[in-house]
């Protein structure tokens, strides 16, 4: 889809060849694969090591930071590092680091999770400067996702309900904090958080045929995509809208496209395809014993499941339009490798609860099942327990 989707706008907009997205993505594909298969044979366990969380913060932070000095400028956002030809969205990596750090710490903290000092503000305080720093770029609609993700890992943490809404409270408070920060000192990212094409967005999104002129013409492309494309659609490489009525539609608005031209069936087979590996993602946590490994799948589960609500509710209207890309599916080379080390790390969770029910459950039955015998004497110095 990818093909079909950009071929357009890599002609028309950048000049370049029609596969040239395509071209583009099978090299992240084959970068993501690598990422994938090594995260799936690395035992997850070596993630929660006192020096692997110090190195993934101090990699988050370090990337993050370095965006904010020499990052590339796309979109009115400074959120690219120009690698050569290959552009690194820190943020995206981000939603994993903030996954893997929470899930460690509460992992390694249960015992005292619901202390203020030591359990609640350590990991609060990460996840905010996470996320103010992700704003300052400015993209106020990752940082938010951050957030979200951030909680549904404390939620599954286990934590009492009445400190979770505390955490909420102070959380909201910090972001308050950090956004007067922002504006005393980084007034330019403040004023393109709230900046009049955002809230045009909002006002859109009320009645996007009244902005069909301006911030409602997004929408409008989408909603006349969905209404071309019906049940069975106009055909692969058939959509009207891609040829300049969409903005993007190779990445934000691919959903768009796939529903313009293979229809609400194919609409259908992708939500099929994204709400299976979810929920196999929130399976793999429940039946996980393991504390880290539940946080991990249940993360990586909700960060799949936020961002196609927030695409899909964008492009239907449902929700204000944010420009989230829609996992697996946009074109994206970071959001690509970052979702091939998340299904990495997701299976290697997979293998081993599938591990624990295969051996360490067999195990304990036995142990419970194995009749004991006695000698003639019955004592209990001379018993003698027989394994067959």
């Amino acid at each position: 889809m990818v093909y079909s989707a950009g071929m357009v706008y890599a002609v028309e907009v950048l000049d370049q060849s029609a596969d040239f997205f395509y071209n583009a993505q099978r090299r992240n594909l084959i970068i993501g694969l690598i990422g994938f298969t090594v995260m799936a044979l690395i035992p997850y366990k070596l993630y929660k090591e006192k020096f692997m969380m110090i190195l993934i913060l101090l990699l988050m932070f370090s990337l993050l930071l370095m965006v904010q000095l020499f990052g590339a400028n796309i979109n009115n956002a400074q959120s690219w590092l120009q690698l050569g030809s290959f552009q690194l969205q820190p943020s995206e990596f981000a939603k994993l680091g903030i996954i893997v750090y929470l899930s460690a710490i509460y992992a390694k903290k249960y015992t005292y999770i619901n202390e203020f000092n030591r359990g609640v503000m350590p990991p609060l305080t990460v996840l905010v400067a996470t996320c103010f720093l992700v704003a300052m770029e400015p993209d106020f609609g990752t940082a938010a996702i951050i957030f979200v993700i951030g909680m549904s890992v404390i939620i599954s943490s286990g934590m009492k309900f009445g400190n979770m809404l505390k955490l909420a409270g102070i959380g909201g408070a910090l972001a308050a904090f950090f956004s007067l920060i922002l504006f005393i000192f980084r007034r330019s990212s403040f004023e393109s958080i709230f900046s009049e094409e955002r809230i045009g967005r909002f006002a859109a999104y009320t009645d996007p045929f009244a902005h069909i002129n301006d911030n409602g013409w997004q929408l409008v492309g989408s909603y006349y995509a969905i209404g071309n494309g019906g049940l069975w659609g106009s055909g692969l490489g058939q959509s009207i809208q891609k040829l300049g009525y969409l903005p993007e539609p190779h990445t934000d608005f691919i959903m768009a496209i796939i529903s313009e031209e293979l229809g609400i069936a194919g609409v259908g087979f992708v939500l099929l395809g994204l709400s299976y590996i979810v929920l196999k993602g929130i399976f793999i946590g429940i039946k996980s014993k393991d504390r880290f490994g539940k946080m991990l799948a249940i993360g990586i589960a909700s960060m799949i499941g936020i961002q196609s609500f927030i695409n899909l509710g964008g492009m239907s209207g449902v929700i204000p339009i944010t420009g989230v890309p829609l996992p697996f599916i946009s074109y994206g080379g970071s959001s690509l490798i970052l979702l091939s080390l998340a299904m990495g790390l997701l299976l290697n969770v997979s293998m081993f609860v599938k591990y624990e029910d295969k051996y360490v459950n067999e195990k304990n039955k036995e142990a419970v099942e194995k009749p004991v015998y006695y000698s003639q004497t019955g004592t209990k110095q001379h018993k003698r327990a027989y394994r067959g």
